[in-house]
């Protein structure tokens, strides 16, 4: 699912920025961006990040912007500015070129002026750690937030498909008188009324009705529809479950459809369905 959280931290020299943003994906994915200071702390921020987040495509960075902009040189190795120089004279004089612009190149060549390393104190780390945990918290909680709106979505979802069933009981009684008065319309067009025998009329009849009846379909539904709802509250990480469910609640929904022999139940059967649908979608960016 979708979260963003920010903190920074100010040290005096340095501002450290720590940023989470995360997408949508069955796994976690997780992409990292930090300082050449941060390297050697790379596999301790993953951990940090794999114990807190169960799956998304997530990118953390930490981004750093220097107050002081003072260059850190730790000096000139002024023997090998000298070996380098001796070496440029001589070439020079040998092949007769000027000799004004030495000095300039012999500062340029390697190791001459050595820099010192960026490196982030103890003090500075644990400061940085708490920085990132203030952002994991503010993507925490936006995750969270982002979490009650898809429930109450998903809720009001499935209390449509429960209010859909209760119109679907209210129309299944009608339903067999119905199939009893086409069949007899349908017989006393094609048959004279004496050529038919009543008692296999009326064996066929139970048979084929029992063949429509929807009464276990319609049970089951209600009770994968309460059990998503008890499950949607359970604290722990449910989406794959709730996945599950509601490929359950689509089967009972289809064998009703199936079944039903109705115009009036099939438009209720197809407005349970779109929401259905939506909510498999929404199912994606939950945990």
């Amino acid at each position: 699912m979708t979260g963003y959280g920010i903190a920074s931290f100010d040290s005096g020299n340095t501002k450290y920025t720590v940023e989470v943003k995360s997408l949508n994906s069955k796994f976690l994915e997780l992409s990292l961006r930090l300082p050449k200071i941060f390297a050697e702390k790379e596999f301790q921020l993953r951990n940090d990040c794999s114990k807190l987040i169960e799956r998304g495509k997530v990118n953390l960075s930490i981004n750093t912007e220097q107050v002081s902009q003072s260059v850190k040189a730790a000096g000139i190795d002024k023997d090998l500015l000298k070996h380098y120089y001796n070496q440029l004279k001589s070439v020079s004089e040998e092949l007769g070129e000027p000799t004004g612009n030495l000095l300039q190149l012999a500062l340029g060549l390697p190791e001459v002026v050595k820099y010192e390393e960026d490196t982030i104190s103890e003090d500075e780390w644990k400061a940085v750690e708490k920085t990132f945990q203030q952002a994991m918290a503010a993507f925490q909680d936006f995750r969270a937030q982002e979490g009650n709106v898809i429930e109450q979505e998903i809720k009001g979802r499935i209390n449509t498909i429960l209010k859909n069933l209760e119109l679907v009981e209210l129309e299944d009684p009608k339903r067999v008188p119905l199939i009893r008065e086409r069949l007899n319309t349908f017989l006393a067009e094609a048959a004279s009324r004496e050529a038919i025998d009543q008692n296999r009329f009326e064996q066929e009849l139970i048979y084929y009705i029992d063949k429509l009846d929807i009464t276990e379909e319609k049970v089951r539904l209600k009770a994968h529809c309460e059990y998503f709802i008890e499950t949607l509250k359970n604290a722990d990480a449910n989406g794959k479950k709730l996945g599950f469910i509601s490929q359950e609640i689509g089967r009972e929904i289809n064998t009703l459809g199936s079944k039903a022999n109705d115009a009036n139940i099939q438009k209720l059967v197809v407005g349970m369905k779109e929401e259905l649908e939506k909510i498999k979608e929404q199912l994606l960016n939950v945990l």
